[in-house]
């Protein structure tokens, strides 16, 4: 292991471990050279390491140095989901994997909805319940996709959002997006989504639960068909 990439790998555990805290300033390069025994190309090139990680963030001027950063959820789901696409790109990953990990995080998150979701909430997913015959298809696409993100959004776990958000989205650029399958499919994934909502609204957790699984099941089989359709 190369020497800055053990200088990084303490400060990471340092960090982590809450030895320094969002905000501290890490100590001064020189500092850091005196306790590692390193030199200050060495150091530098740990911080580089630690930022390209939003570890840490550096400030000029007076006051400035090197200042722990707390990670926003934003930057994480960026992360995951670049990550994540370049697995399924190169195969790492195949989509199976992606509807599998769905099926594992959406479910639960339909039954935290439902103990959870406020009136806010509960509007919100609403919204996205569309007439397919009188929608044009952007339009259905957009409310379907925005169902998902709202659903977990309302199970109340910021983590469950950060991790299930890239999946969705990697799935999404994974599809094409044409209506190859009609109104009659769309209708069925409308009507898949009320279901699951009106579980939601009576705060039954359980059938909640049971309806997102028979959904993602469904979605599951007309991947498995090969129709290239954006996920519902």
């Amino acid at each position: 292991m190369s020497l800055y990439q053990s200088v990084a790998d303490d400060l990471r555990e340092a960090i982590l471990s809450g030895r320094f805290a969002p905000g501290d300033r890490l100590p001064a390069e020189a500092d850091l050279c005196t306790e590692y025994g390193v030199s200050r190309s060495t150091v530098r090139e740990a911080l580089r390491v630690l930022a390209s990680q939003n570890l840490v963030a550096t400030a000029r001027g007076v006051s400035g140095g090197t200042f722990v950063a707390l990670p926003k959820a934003s930057e994480i789901r960026s992360y995951l989901e670049n990550s994540f696409g370049m697995l399924t790109v190169h195969d790492e990953v195949p989509v199976d994997a992606l509807l599998e990990a769905r099926d594992v995080l959406e479910v639960p998150a339909a039954g935290l909805a439902a103990q959870r979701a406020d009136a806010a909430a509960i509007a919100g997913l609403r919204a996205t319940i569309v007439d397919v015959e009188t929608t044009d298809f952007d339009r259905i696409q957009e409310c379907n996709h925005l169902f998902h993100a709202l659903l977990v959004e309302a199970a109340g776990n910021p983590l469950l959002e950060v991790v299930t958000r890239p999946v969705f989205s990697v799935l999404v650029s994974r599809s094409v997006h044409e209506p190859v399958v009609g109104n009659a499919y769309w209708s069925i994934v409308v009507e898949d989504h009320r279901l699951i909502l009106e579980a939601v609204e009576a705060g039954d957790a359980e059938e909640a639960r049971s309806r997102m699984r028979a959904h993602l099941d469904r979605l599951r089989a007309t991947y498995a068909s090969g129709l290239a359709l954006g996920p519902a």
